[in-house]
C-alpha cells in the first residue's frame, strides 16, 4: 500500500509577516521563507506547498499579471504549488473593519475582491488546485460587545457581500477563530457568526493553537469548556474538551491549520494577543499534535473528512531566530507528516 499522499502539506507564508514590524522584529521576505520551506526534508519527505499572505513585503494585493507570472515563477522553481490566502482586510492595509461605517465595509469587500481576483488566475495558470481565503472582522471583542446582536449582524452583512463577490470567481471564504476578533473569539460566538451569513461559499479556519483557548473561554467566560480548575494533565478531559467544540465547528471547517500551543495568549508587533503558536517540538505544548488533528480531520465516527485537499502549518509570531533554523522547519515537516500518517490517504496522481 503507498504512503498517504493527501492531505497536501503546506507551510504558511505570513509568519514572516505577522507579528514583525518596526514595534518589533523585522519581517522577513517571501524568498527566504520559500526557501526555507523548499530545503525542510524528512526521511526524503518535502513540503508541498505554500499558503500565501496577500499583503506587502510578501505579494501585493494590487500585484499586475506580471507580478503573478513572477510569482509562479519562483514558486514553481522551488516544486511548490500555492494554496490558500490571507486577504489583507484590515484598516492598515487598505481594508476596514466589517462592522465599521460603510467605507469601511466597502473597503473590506473590495480586499477580498482583489484577493479572490489573484486566487481565479493562479488557478488557471494551474499552480493553486485548491485553497480558500481567510477572512476575520478586523475588530475588537470589546467594541462589538458594546452591541452584540446588531454587531453580529453587521459583520454577518459584510461576510455575505464578500462571499457574493467570492462566489463570482468560484471561491470559499474561511473566517478564522481567534480569540482577538470579535463576534468570532468565543466558539459559540463564532458558529452564530457562521450561521447568520447564510451563505454556502462561507466556512470556518480551524487553526489547532487558536481553537484550543476557546476551551479556556478567554475573552469569552460563558463559553468556556473546560472548568475553571482544570489540569492539564486531565488528558481524558481535554480529549472531551476536543470533541464538544470540533462537533460544533468541524462541519463549517473549510481550511485547517495545523500548530501547537502552550494555553497562553501571546501578541507581537501590532498584532493583539492571541493562541501562541509554539514550536512543534515544544516541551510545554498542550496538545498532541497528530492525535488532536484527528478532532477535526475525522467526523464524530472516526471518519475522514476529506473536506481539504491541503493542510498548513501555522508558525505567526515565531521569534526570526528560531524562524531561520531549518531545524525549525523539519520539526515542523516532520509533525505535519505524522498527521497524514493517522488521517490522510492516497490518490493516483
Amino acid at each position: 500500500m503507498p504512503d498517504n499522499n493527501y492531505p497536501k502539506l503546506h507551510n504558511a507564508s505570513w509568519p514572516g509577516v505577522v507579528g514583525k514590524g518596526p514595534d518589533s522584529e523585522p519581517p522577513i521576505d517571501l524568498d527566504t521563507i520559500l526557501e526555507l520551506t523548499a530545503n525542510a526534508e524528512v526521511n526524503g519527505k518535502k513540503f508541498d506547498g505554500i499558503d500565501l499572505f496577500l499583503a506587502d513585503p510578501h505579494v501585493s494585493i494590487d500585484s499586475s499579471d506580471d507580478d503573478l507570472k513572477k510569482l509562479v515563477d519562483k514558486v514553481s522553481s522551488y516544486n511548490l504549488e500555492i494554496g490558500s490566502f490571507v486577504a489583507p482586510i484590515w484598516a492598515g492595509t487598505g481594508g476596514g473593519s466589517a462592522m465599521g461605517s460603510t467605507e469601511d465595509r466597502k473597503n473590506f469587500v473590495t480586499q477580498v475582491r482583489k484577493a479572490c481576483e489573484i486566487g481565479k488566475k493562479l488557478r488557471d495558470i494551474g499552480i493553486r488546485p485548491n485553497g480558500i481565503i481567510r477572512i476575520d472582522s478586523s475588530i475588537d471583542p470589546e467594541t462589538w460587545a458594546k452591541d452584540e446582536v446588531a454587531n453580529t449582524k453587521l459583520i454577518a452583512q459584510t461576510f455575505r457581500e464578500a462571499c457574493d463577490v467570492a462566489a463570482g470567481y468560484g471561491e470559499s471564504l474561511a473566517a478564522e477563530g481567534e480569540i482577538c476578533w470579535g463576534g468570532m473569539h468565543g466558539w459559540k460566538t463564532m458558529l452564530t457568526t457562521l450561521e447568520t451569513v447564510d451563505r454556502p461559499n462561507i466556512g470556518f479556519q480551524a487553526d489547532m493553537a487558536h481553537t484550543l483557548l476557546y476551551l479556556l473561554g478567554y475573552n469569552k467566560e460563558d463559553e468556556r469548556i473546560l472548568p475553571q480548575d482544570f489540569d492539564w494533565n486531565d488528558r481524558a478531559t481535554l480529549t472531551e474538551g476536543l470533541k464538544t467544540l470540533t462537533a460544533a465547528l468541524r462541519p463549517w471547517t473549510i481550511d485547517f491549520h495545523v500548530a501547537q500551543n502552550d494555553g497562553t495568549v501571546f501578541g507581537a508587533g501590532s498584532h493583539d494577543k492571541t493562541g501562541r503558536h509554539c514550536q512543534a517540538t515544544d516541551p510545554n505544548g498542550k496538545l498532541d499534535i497528530a492525535v488532536d488533528a484527528g478532532h477535526w480531520l475525522r467526523d464524530e465516527n472516526g471518519i475522514l473528512t476529506k473536506k481539504f485537499k491541503h493542510i498548513c502549518w501555522d508558525g505567526c509570531m515565531f521569534p526570526n531566530d528560531v524562524m531561520m533554523q531549518p531545524k525549525t522547519w523539519n520539526d515542523i515537516l516532520g509533525a505535519l507528516l505524522k498527521v497524514r500518517e493517522l488521517h490522510g490517504w492516497y490518490e493516483a496522481e
